[in-house]
């Protein structure tokens, strides 16, 4: 298995403790873009080919309760650029691999640590799952029926808040060094990252311009012109026709009166009109309405399944999904002009790769 690679981030050496949920997808994004990912497992570890958030790079058993496999990290951590890792706060320090150890070997080192609550606080040593860390930062509260919230899967925390911040993070931080800095740490909390997200909501709310509510906003479930709607076949298509010229075209396909448009913002009017609307949808089969609708500047769409979203025609134009190892998942994005991602292989079994990588590292085993 090779270790040449594609894409912005090739040459790049990234430290991968093993992790659960932001880690291993962090990994992925960087290895997408063409860094050299290492991941370090536990004995006893297990993978297989389904677990797409682990492809692209190579595994390394280590034992680090044993010194010797303790000497191979930290040696292993002086050759890298970046180290990411996911345990609660002072693990890594316990096992003699934390941030004091590794810049000791390496200055230039860019630390990352990707927790739910982050190094400090109250629930700093706490556990905790997506649901919670989005919960206490009002993400969960502003999504949901007005009866209650409503899990966003695990989108918010672990990726969007976790994930990606952890991977910005990485990247600003290796500018930084890049630049004549010095090696740093990265305490990315998913807490903080999902009250970021809501970064435009709170400003709104301090202007006094979003109800503190759920369904009682314009992008949130309450406005007719931004909601999802049932077909006569309990297919469900997805509406954000927002802007007036858009809402335009949706109200005359739906045959309905001109008035929405000059009122559109009434929202005394707005529960009558989505009642109306769910009614107007539920008279044809989504087919039908997509054949009316689909291509023009209604913003009308289908919600697809996880099933049927591969071979949506803009999606498969597009090449959104794409085929390792007989497991279809999505491809490497963002898209780069002149240095695309790639795949470079799908996730591999522990230990797999682990001592050719040390080689590629000129890292010799203690």
């Amino acid at each position: 298995m090779s270790a040449v690679a594609s894409g912005p981030l090739a040459g790049l050496k990234v430290l991968e403790f093993a992790a659960i949920g932001p880690v291993p997808f962090c990994g992925m994004l960087l290895s997408d873009m063409g860094a050299d990912v290492l991941r370090i497992d536990r004995p006893g570890a297990h993978y297989d080919r389904y677990m797409v958030e682990t492809r692209g790079r190579r595994s390394l058993v280590l034992d680090l309760k044993q010194s010797r496999d303790v000497e191979t990290a930290l040696r292993l951590a002086s050759r890298a650029q970046v180290l990411i890792e996911g345990l609660r706060p002072g693990v890594m320090e316990r096992l003699g691999v934390g941030p004091d150890q590794a810049l000791a070997r390496n200055p230039k080192l860019v630390y990352g640590r990707m927790t739910g609550w982050g190094q400090h606080g109250p629930y700093s040593r706490l556990p905790g799952h997506d649901i919670n860390f989005i919960a206490i930062s009002g993400v969960l509260h502003a999504i949901g029926t007005p009866e209650q919230p409503v899990p966003p899967v695990n989108l918010v925390g672990d990726f969007g808040g976790g994930a990606l911040y952890l991977a910005m993070g990485v990247l600003a931080a290796l500018r930084h060094v890049e630049h004549g800095g010095a090696g740093q740490v990265i305490d990315c909390a998913m807490s903080d990252g999902a009250a970021s997200l809501m970064s435009m909501l709170y400003g709104h709310l301090a202007r006094g311009t979003w109800k503190d509510a759920r369904a009682a906003n314009i992008i949130d479930g309450a406005a007719p012109f931004y909601g999802v709607y049932r077909c006569a076949d309990g297919q469900w298509l997805a509406v954000g026709a927002m802007e007036p010229q858009f809402l335009r075209v949706l109200t005359q396909a739906a045959g309905l009166a001109d008035d929405w448009i000059d009122t559109q913002h009434d929202e005394a009017q707005w529960p009558a009109r989505r009642e109306q609307l769910a009614r107007v949808f539920a008279t044809r089969p989504r087919a039908q309405w997509l054949e009316l609708l689909d291509g023009t500047e209604s913003c009308v769409v289908p919600v697809n399944s996880m099933s049927d979203a591969p071979h949506h025609a803009h999606n498969a134009a597009r090449g959104t999904f794409t085929p390792v190892d007989g497991v279809l998942q999505p491809a490497p994005v963002p898209r780069f002009s002149a240095t695309p991602s790639r795949v470079s292989h799908g996730p591999v079994a522990a230990n797999e790769g682990g001592e050719a990588a040390l080689a590629d590292w000129g890292v010799e085993r203690v």
